[in-house]
């Protein structure tokens, strides 16, 4: 379970929101609590669907429809308002994994298990048609495990079985390798759809494998509608004769879901047992259970009303940081303020003639899960600052002001409204990771103050109006061109496995997906990915499947400890071709878990390293500042405000000369002489700049770095050695 964002509502239908269980292409799913301490999962249907007449009122048809399921098999609707704002529907809440998650985490079930989940999942399917309803998304990650039996979720694609589809022309509802050739050739499906969907993941529960593989979603929907299902390692006749009756190709050939009661072999016709899986899947269900239930106090959830702004800082108050240090502003909005000069005394009053100043502000993460990167791209501004205020004939001074937002996009938030309320500052540096980007840019595009982060990579952020944020390096998916030149072309190479690891969140899903989707534009191999749940630590039934598939490279998209069992697993293979992992695992926790696996081990970053060519000097300036080697991102950080520090000067310095004869105030709007926030957006907007990591140049569209660079590192004898920048498409 994810916590919930600082845009999540408090409450919906009576019920406390405790976090966000998953999200959909139609909305998103939170668990809540009523006041009676209930629990529910509750979808919550997105706006763009909300505001459509013709889907609220098939989901209004579809509630009243789902309410009529009557089966403990499936999960019972609680409650649902079909007319809110945004409408929403409650179901019952199990707390156990997926089908899919413990496949993933233990290998396929031993058929009497299977042969229960088929019985008991027949019944509720049989509930569901007795309903009117078609499900149209049978798939593992939609059967959760309980000691007591399988439950059947999320009715989010159903509809009733005589209503005319909705849909636009041409879209495939329901997940590819689970859904019915007559819904895979976009003739719609009806409840014998469904059963074939069973028969498909009762064969993955089996065999730990779809009966139509993986793969390139077109292949797989052409294997589904011609090809006969891959059935290997199924050696129970029954069970066998079974899937082959629901997996006909023919609607008509299939059993109906209420006469599969009188197929299923043995005692499964009875219910679950207390012993219907085997002890490790009962262990992995109590684990996954246990965790989902360690919720929050109902008072620690989410704020029903924004904490108050802190109050904006006056001068007297800035050089009392400088002089005597850190101070919390405002009801725990972050964790600390301080500003100071360039120079060795840290004087916070800087200025040029005139005693004109200006501030650079780093929006970071100082005290959370990103410090280090926080405090490397601190000290980067820092160095870049103190250049700039050493040379001679400088039209101001600057000073920077730092504000600490510990990873939480509610503080991040805050600490934006912080920034934008100060006059003096010009422009900013960070946030440091995505979600505290993602929450901070609303306050930062209000005030048309220009904000550059050099390490929130997310594909997209959310659209703005005065176009001042600048995502300054390569995103996720831009990220994927070098990973897959570097992996796949070579001559030994044809086949990519990829592992996207959910622990890593959103950037190894993004990184993960963009690698899959780019390989067959970029080379002639193919892929083969694999998807783990959070939290899955025996990932060598994984490895075992791309070694199945032929897989030559392989490629691990997730965090540190996964990486490391990644590296493990594979160690114990034969294997020898090349892997390489996202950056977001290169972590000294890689290293100490992975040991002798770790050798070999390569990585594409955004950052360079301290011993490159172009960061000599830095690297120099950096050690006698600081007394040790820049860390990953300050060298960025450095970049980025040289950037903002020469903009500004320009824009001062064309000022001046716009000045009146007789050296009176210039013609800036901002009447002081200095530039004003919209006139450096549109600088840096325009600007190109060589910097120690990368040259920097913006989109016009949508302001995104252009180009590819990234760099390339190597383990070797238990240490990350920097290899140079990452290969570069030949031109």
């Amino acid at each position: 379970m994810d916590d919930l964002r600082p845009t999540d509502p408090a409450r919906i239908g009576g019920h406390r929101l405790l976090g966000r269980l998953g999200a959909g292409g139609m909305g998103v799913v939170y668990l809540g609590r009523t006041d009676a301490g209930t629990l529910a999962a509750i979808k919550v249907i997105l706006p763009e669907y909300a505001g459509d007449e013709d889907f609220r009122t098939r989901f209004r048809r579809e509630a009243e429809a789902a309410r009529r399921v009557d089966s403990p098999w499936a999960v019972r609707v609680t409650g649902a308002d079909t007319e809110a704002e945004r409408p929403w529907l409650a179901t019952e809440f199990a707390p156990g994994p997926t089908l899919s998650d413990v496949v993933v985490q233990r290998g396929p079930l031993p058929a009497r298990s299977v042969t229960v989940l088929g019985a008991l999942l027949a019944r509720a399917l049989g509930a569901v048609h007795a309903a009117g309803l078609v499900h149209r998304d049978v798939k593992p990650g939609n059967v959760l495990l309980t000691a007591d039996g399988p439950r059947l979720i999320d009715f989010g694609i159903a509809r009733t079985a005589d209503a005319t589809a909705l849909t636009a022309t041409g879209l495939i509802v329901g997940t590819p390798g689970f859904l019915p050739p007559e819904q895979a050739s976009g003739d719609g499906a009806g409840p014998a759809g469904d059963v074939f969907s069973l028969g498909c993941l009762l064969a993955y529960a089996a065999t730990g494998q779809p009966p139509f593989g993986s793969g390139a979603v077109d292949a797989l929907l052409y294997r589904t509608v011609h090809d006969a299902p891959d059935l290997d390692g199924i050696d129970d006749p029954a069970l066998r004769r079974l899937l082959e009756r629901c997996l006909d190709k023919d609607p008509a050939a299939r059993p109906t879901a209420a006469g599969l009661g009188t197929l299923v072999p043995g005692d499964a016709t009875g219910g679950a047992s207390a012993d219907w899986l085997p002890e490790d899947i009962v262990r992995i269900i109590a684990d996954r259970s246990a965790a989902l239930l360690a919720l929050p106090g109902i008072d620690a959830t989410v704020f029903d009303e924004p904490a108050p702004p802190p109050p904006a800082p006056d001068r007297r108050r800035f050089l009392l940081y400088a002089a005597g240090g850190a101070a919390a502003l405002g009801a725990g909005a972050f964790a600390a303020v301080r500003l100071t000069g360039s120079g060795a005394g840290g004087g916070g009053t800087g200025g040029a003639s005139g005693g004109r100043r200006v501030i650079i502000g780093v929006h970071a993460d100082l005290t959370g899960p990103q410090e280090a990167a926080g405090r490397a791209q601190e000290r980067g501004v820092r160095l870049a600052v103190d250049r700039f205020n050493s040379l001679d004939g400088q039209p101001f001074r600057l000073a920077v002001k730092v504000l600490d937002d510990r990873g939480d996009p509610g503080r991040s938030a805050r600490v934006a409204e912080e920034f934008a309320r100060d006059p003096e500052v010009l422009a900013v540096i960070g946030p440091t990771g995505d979600a505290a980007t993602g929450a901070a840019l609303a306050a930062y595009d209000e005030a048309a103050l220009p904000v550059l982060t050099v390490s929130a990579l997310q594909i997209t952020f959310p659209a703005r109006v005065n176009g001042s944020f600048f995502q300054a390096a390569p995103s996720y998916a831009v990220l994927s061109f070098p990973i897959v030149r570097r992996l796949l072309l070579r001559p030994d190479v044809e086949r990519l496995g990829v592992l996207i690891d959910r622990s890593g969140g959103q950037a190894a899903y993004q990184a993960g997906y963009a690698t899959n989707l780019i390989t067959p534009s970029l080379t002639t191999g193919t892929t083969h990915p694999r998807v783990v749940p959070a939290g899955s630590t025996e990932l060598a039934p994984v490895i075992a499947d791309f070694l199945d598939h032929r897989s030559d490279a392989i490629f691990y998209a997730g965090d540190a400890a996964g990486a490391a069992r990644t590296a493990r697993a594979l160690a114990a293979t034969p294997f020898k071709g090349p892997r390489l992992a996202q950056h977001t695992a290169m972590a000294p926790e890689f290293l100490e878990r992975a040991g002798k696996s770790a050798d070999g081990w390569e990585f594409i970053t955004p950052f360079t390293d301290a011993s490159a060519p172009a960061a000599t000097a830095f690297t120099a300036a950096h050690r006698k500042r600081f007394g040790s080697p820049p860390a990953p991102w300050a060298a960025e950080a450095y970049d980025v405000t040289g950037l903002v520090a020469r903009e500004l000067a320009a824009l001062a310095d064309s000022a001046t000369k716009r000045a009146t004869p007789s050296g009176g105030p210039s013609a800036s709007p901002s009447g002081d002489g200095r530039p004003t926030r919209p006139e450096l957006t549109a600088a840096i907007a325009a600007a190109r700049y060589e910097g120690i990591s990368r040259t920097y140049a913006f989109d016009k569209e949508d302001q995104q770095l252009v180009g590819q660079d990234a760099h390339l590192y190597r383990v070797e004898d238990g240490r990350h050695r920097y290899l140079g920048p990452a290969p570069k498409p030949k031109s």
